[in-house]
């Protein structure tokens, strides 16, 4: 099996988010059998100065879509950030693999060399694909989907690493 930008892209993307998504079910119904409020454990952070985990399930998907977008040439779609509950995150989730399973193989073409210019606020980051998609795109996606994973089992949440890798 030859290893293409289009498969490493949208593979791990896929698997990553339905892992999330199995691993969202999880905490629903440990926190039923728990009787605590869902909401608590959706604003949870590991960290004074880090995002809840509704925020980390969010760029999760944004680091699964971007790239699909961006080495294929796509505009890349924007999600309004206003998920509260898992049946909204479950949505995102769900809008977000449709989305990278939309893009073609073939609008790949070229993307490992095409330029790529992200802004995040007065920062300009520039990169060709294959960098991109390497060193920033799947670390970001790897980091988010993580801490939702750690956030969770800091609260009890019984996932495991069966759970975040999940089935080959």
């Amino acid at each position: 099996m030859q290893t293409t930008l289009y498969g490493t892209a949208s593979h791990v993307a896929i698997r990553g988010l339905k892992n999330l998504e199995a691993i969202l079910d999880k905490a629903v119904a440990n926190a039923e059998a728990r009787k605590i409020d869902m909401a608590v454990l959706l604003n949870s952070r590991l960290a004074p100065d880090m995002f809840p985990l509704i925020r980390q399930v969010q760029i999760a998907c944004d680091f699964a879509k971007g790239p699909m977008a961006r080495l294929s040439g796509t505009e890349n779609p924007k999600f309004e950030d206003t998920e509260t509950t898992v049946p909204e995150l479950k949505a995102r989730i769900a809008k977000t693999l449709e989305f990278v399973r939309s893009i073609p193989e073939a609008s790949f073409a070229g993307g490992e060399d095409r330029d790529i210019e992200i802004r995040a606020g007065d920062l300009v980051i520039q990169s060709k694909g294959l960098p991109y998609l390497l060193h920033m795109a799947q670390p970001n996606f790897y980091f988010h989907l993580s801490m939702v994973y750690a956030i969770l089992r800091h609260n009890g949440v019984d996932v495991g690493k069966r759970d975040f890798i999940g089935q080959a």
